[in-house]
């Protein structure tokens, strides 16, 4: 059967957009039909209705009023879906038979402009790809509300990845033929829009945008986004910018698990900010500097003097308190300029925006003065190169109003003045009201009625009022009848009419008249967007130095230096998130040393005494010092990482069903295969989610294959204490701990980290925090006693009893792991030396194996190394053994 044609005419459009919810606009509603009416009822929560679509048939149908479509619109965008808008070109009264209707734009979650789905301190980046036979790809990236758009070259997927995830990409363009399993991965475990685009040729209208780029695999990216910008935009593009190509091993690289685990943007628990680096660090007071915060946490630089730059502005910054805050004040007078000229270019800007527009332009003088005041080179270069664009600021000044309305359809934006037209249509508009109300004196007077008035609605015009008890004086023949009321009569004259003709078309002059006088001004400003972008640019990064600046002051942080001999050496390093949401002060400090002869620290202690918190801060300090910032300490030298990675925490992942220590496996997998020497590796219990056996088998054979084939500086936290025999083993690792001492049956955190290995876990002791029943500690430490008794019976039927072995288990994985060539006598010397028992055999004699174990902890004390709060505490816990 036949549809009708209103429905045909809608499968036509809708078969050019088949991945899209297409918005046909029907009066003052767009319509959804078939399964897009479906879907759009489910997931906007709207009622789904029916209407014929032709002979005996009904067809789901649903709809959203035009006027409130932007709040649908975003819901749908914010689960990524697409939204082809279809309008209607004619008007429904003119036109001969079937209204012409035709898509003006595509809205995709890469390509909104909207302020209702952005977010004002994040990009909204759209990516495009294209892959090569040799394995690399070349990665296009815009964000369409500010213009900013960039092209770089990845060599192998894991990097396209991590692009992806470091960029927040919410779609990505791709050839129709793009391998099937890697599309899968985008849109299933980052949650990317795919869309797919076959041209990767650069239009020739936008060929200036791929200004200087001549190599074909950063071309091909770039052309396949332009295409569809084009195609899906269907309006003009000349705000985006020329393409910046980027190198990605500029930056320090940080691969998506890290950042995760790191919480440098979001936290892990709830996805939200608070509580993250991000978090700490934003004391902006601008949006677009915002964003740049977020840029830059994203990318540390790996360039030195470009870091020392940074932070020698922000030690200026820092320094200059006065002057800072004069600076952070003109600042908060500053709109977001990136998406205002974003708005400006694309032709949906309104005026109250070109005002904000003018008065952040106003700020950017006495920004420069406060620049050259602090003298630091990198910010007078900064207000060296700010255009104030007087001239821009000048024609806003001159031609919109002080007090806009937000809306272009009913006038009143354009200042008296600037347009000589425009002020005659106005002087026409407001005398015409001047005569009607002499009119309506008039009209009172010489009939007597003194309730008469004279008054206006759109579909009648202007008429006289009279009520009815009135009527009877109103003269013969001069008054024409045009509406009945009930209490009522309304009329017209033949001078009414006149002048209705007068007023009513210097009003619909001027309104249209402002509306293209506006649309100039708006073009005349678009000439400049190329300066306000660069403008935009220098304001959105010194307002990260500020903010960096402002944190640093308040939170006690100090400037980095940097050691070109692999130095690692922070004093007193705190977490300064933890520190920021402890606010009592409470946060215990602690060193992080590893010098050139130190590349691991093995770290052993209960849970929950700060093990991956030391290990985090650590990670954060590197971060914090490569972006420009200080560091939370008394004093940091680092080395420039290129690299981190990070195993920290345990979780399932569930969407591609890896149990938790998979998720290990591969995380650690992927830091092995790519670290390198000037690497930062944090492990954090590698091994636990299997065996313990062969927990400690393959936590072992990592830490000896960092250490023999990669020499990254690594923090290898584990609670396998039969791992700190490595320390003889390994000439470059060392092994550290944090406190803990047991008081009344309880244990207390020192949250301290010290030289040497653990002496215990806790980890009954943690159960009993956790809340688990009495009854069951009670029975945990019965079975853990007879374990310790059994280990020491076990140790004193050995043939060598005054021989503490490394564990058998540990010996045999060993020999199995290591390399032949290190299973040297001396090396099993050396070992069998460092375990040798230092407690003389007579003095062994009388003593229960309690009271032996203690005097050998005693004999190991190295109490040259530890402060006097150290000894006393180990003292305490060494006496509370004895006595037991």
């Amino acid at each position: 059967m036949s549809y009708t044609p209103m429905i045909q005419q809608y499968l036509a459009v809708k078969a050019q957009y088949p991945d899209a919810f297409l918005f046909f606009r029907l009066g003052d509603f767009y319509e959804m039909f078939f399964e897009d009416a479906k879907k759009a009822s489910k997931e906007l929560e709207i009622a789904l209705t029916s209407r014929n679509g032709g002979k005996d048939e009904y067809i789901p149908m649903c709809g959203v009023p035009y006027h409130a479509a932007k709040q649908y619109i975003k819901v749908l965008i914010d689960k990524g879906y697409k939204i082809a808008i279809c309008e209607q070109m004619e008007d429904p009264k003119q036109a001969k038979g079937m209204v012409r209707r035709e898509v003006i734009q595509m809205i995709t979650p890469g390509t909104v402009m909207e302020d209702e789905s952005l977010e004002p301190k994040k990009n909204n980046y759209l990516a495009a790809l294209s892959a090569f036979s040799d394995g690399s790809y070349g990665f296009a990236l815009s964000d369409l509300t500010t213009g900013e758009t960039k092209v770089t070259l990845i060599s192998g997927w894991d990097g396209v990845i991590q692009e992806i995830d470091a960029n927040d990409v919410r779609e990505i363009v791709l050839n129709p033929g793009f391998d099937k399993e890697k599309k899968e991965t985008l849109t299933e475990q980052l949650s990317v829009t795919v869309s797919e685009n076959e041209s990767d040729k650069v239009p020739g209208e936008l060929e200036a945008n791929t200004a200087g780029i001549d190599q074909e695999k950063l071309r091909s990216p770039l052309g396949r986004l332009l295409n569809y910008l084009q195609t899906t935009q269907k309006r003009s593009l000349d705000h985006l910018q020329p393409a910046d190509v980027y190198h990605i091993n500029e930056y320090m690289m940080i691969d998506p698990h890290s950042r995760r685990n790191l919480e440098l943007t979001q936290t892990n628990r709830d996805k939200k900010t608070y509580g993250s680096l991000l978090w700490l660090l934003d004391d902006v007071k601008t949006a677009m500097g915002g964003r740049r915060l977020k840029q830059w946490i994203e990318k540390p630089l790996l360039n030195q003097e470009k870091i020392e730059e940074r932070l020698n502005a922000v030690e200026a910054l820092k320094t200059h308190m006065l002057e800072r805050e004069t600076l952070r004040a003109a600042l908060g007078e500053v709109y977001d300029l990136e998406r205002l000229v974003g708005r400006v270019s694309f032709g949906n800007v309104n005026p109250r925006e070109v005002l904000q527009l003018k008065r952040s332009l106003e700020q950017v003088p006495p920004i420069k003065q406060v620049l050259a005041e602090i003298g630091d080179s990198t910010l007078e270069r900064y207000g060296q190169e700010m255009d104030p664009c007087a001239d821009v600021r000048s024609l806003i000044d001159r031609a919109i109003v002080d007090d806009p309305p937000f809306s272009t359809a009913d006038g009143g934006m354009i200042k008296q003045g600037y347009d000589e037209t425009l002020d005659r249509y106005r002087d026409a508009s407001k005398n015409g009201k001047r005569w009607i109300a002499e009119l309506e004196a008039k009209e009172r007077q010489e009939t007597g009625i003194k309730s008469l008035k004279i008054g206006y609605n759109r579909v009648f015009g202007y008429y006289i009022e009279v009520s009815r008890p009135n009527l009877k004086l109103l003269p013969e023949g001069r008054y024409e009848r045009r509406q009945t009321l009930s209490n009522a009569e309304r009329f017209i004259t033949p001078e009414l009419k006149e002048k209705e003709q007068v007023i009513l078309e210097a009003e619909e002059k001027r309104v249209g008249l402002e509306y293209q006088i506006f649309s100039d001004v708006r073009l005349k400003i678009k000439e400049h967007a190329a300066r306000l972008q660069k403008l935009a640019r220098l304001v959105s990064s010194l307002d990260v130095l500020q903010s960096f600046a402002s944190v640093s002051d308040r939170n006690g942080y100090v400037a980095p230096s940097f050691s070109n001999k692999r130095v690692l050496k922070i004093k007193n390093s705190r977490h300064p998130v933890i520190e920021k949401v402890m606010k009592d002060g409470s946060f215990v400090a602690n060193d992080i040393s590893m010098d050139k002869s130190c590349d691991m620290l093995l770290i052993t202690g209960p849970n929950m005494g700060g093990k991956s918190t030391y290990m985090r801060q650590a990670a954060l300090a590197a971060i914090m010092a490569q972006i420009g910032c200080f560091v939370p300490a008394d004093q940091a030298t680092l080395p420039v990482f290129d690299q981190i990675f990070t195993r920290i925490g345990a979780a399932d992942d569930l969407v591609s069903g890896q149990s938790t220590f998979m998720v290990e496996m591969n995380e650690a997998k992927y830091a092995l295969a790519h670290a390198t020497q000037n690497s930062l590796i944090l492990l954090d219990e590698i091994g636990r989610g299997t065996s313990t056996y062969d927990g400690i088998a393959i936590a072992q054979a990592i830490v000896e294959y960092i250490h023999q084939h990669i020499s990254a500086k690594t923090f290898f936290s584990t609670h396998y204490h039969e791992l700190t025999f490595l320390e003889m083993k390994l000439s470059r690792l060392k092994n550290i701990h944090v406190g803990a001492m047991e008081e009344n049956g309880k244990v207390i955190f020192l949250h301290k980290v010290l030289d040497g290995q653990a002496d215990k876990s806790y980890g009954i002791h943690v159960a009993k925090l956790a809340g688990l029943p009495d009854n069951l500690i009670e029975r945990a430490d019965e079975i853990l006693r007879g374990l310790e008794q059994s280990s020491d019976s076990h140790k004193a039927s050995e043939e060598q009893p005054d021989s503490v072995h490394e564990p058998k288990v540990v010996e045999e994985i060993a020999a199995t792991e290591r390399n032949s060539s290190l299973e040297s006598a001396n090396e099993e010397a050396e070992q069998l030396a460092f375990f040798a028992d230092p407690v003389p055999k007579s003095m062994k004699k009388g003593m229960n194996a309690r009271e032996q174990k203690v005097i050998h902890q005693l004999v190991r004390l190295d109490l040259l190394t530890m402060t006097p709060m150290e000894a006393m505490n180990r003292l305490y816990a060494l006496q509370k053994e004895l006595k037991q």
